[in-house]
């Protein structure tokens, strides 16, 4: 299988690209800072150069060509203002699907937030109540493509080792906490897993292994 991951330099998805490689896949990561390729060869996947913000659909479309999935990873990141949470969290996952449609690329994934419902909720500080919007549009328009889709919604993300063991349902599950190197090891299953096409799936570290939580989707 060949993965192609936007925001291949964060830290799920450098994770998720030393998983791939170990098992035997191909992946490759959009990066936009030239500086990151070191990174993303060590993880073991081919760096690309391409900045979601500026890109145009074609040009993206072109890093799709010919691969098994798409893996929607990118993130503005807690330090950004809201135009790049908009920009970002919200525009560059509109127009990575748009590109997987063009290319054909029918498998996508895309790593979005808990708590996407609760975007208006007057105990959301403003902040945060704009990286959860962005998030949200971002799961609609993805619900509208052609594709088999997935959205996962990790909880509370941590360093922590992973555990290989997790709760994966469908929303809404109790709030937790999960550690990165486990979101990485969901991906990696969900590509795979068509019981989950066109769920919606919240996680948390818990008491099921990784193989059986995909497994038990329904």
């Amino acid at each position: 299988m060949r993965v192609v991951i936007a925001g291949g330099h964060g830290q799920i998805a450098l994770l998720l690209e030393q998983q791939l490689t170990a098992r035997g896949d191909a992946a490759t990561a959009l990066v936009r800072n030239p500086d990151h390729f070191g990174d993303v060869s060590e993880a073991g996947a081919v760096p690309v150069l391409c900045d979601l913000e500026s890109a145009d659909l074609d040009s993206v479309a072109a890093y799709l060509n010919g691969a098994d999935a798409a893996v929607f990873a990118a993130g503005a990141g807690p330090g950004s203002g809201a135009a790049r949470k908009d920009t970002v969290d919200y525009g560059a996952a509109a127009l990575f699907a748009s590109a997987a449609v063009e290319a054909g690329v029918r498998r996508f994934v895309q790593i979005s937030s808990v708590g996407v419902e609760d975007a208006e909720s007057p105990d959301v500080d403003a902040s945060f109540a704009v990286y959860l919007k962005a998030k949200r549009m971002a799961e609609e328009d993805l619900r509208e493509r052609d594709l088999d889709w997935t959205v996962l919604r990790p909880g509370r993300l941590v360093d922590d080792p992973g555990t290989g063991l997790v709760t994966l349902a469908a929303p809404r599950l109790p709030r937790g906490s999960v550690a990165r190197a486990d979101v990485a090891a969901v991906v990696a299953e969900l590509l795979s897993a068509r019981n989950t096409i066109g769920k919606t799936l919240e996680l948390v570290n818990g008491s099921t292994s990784v193989g059986d939580a995909v497994r038990g989707i329904l």
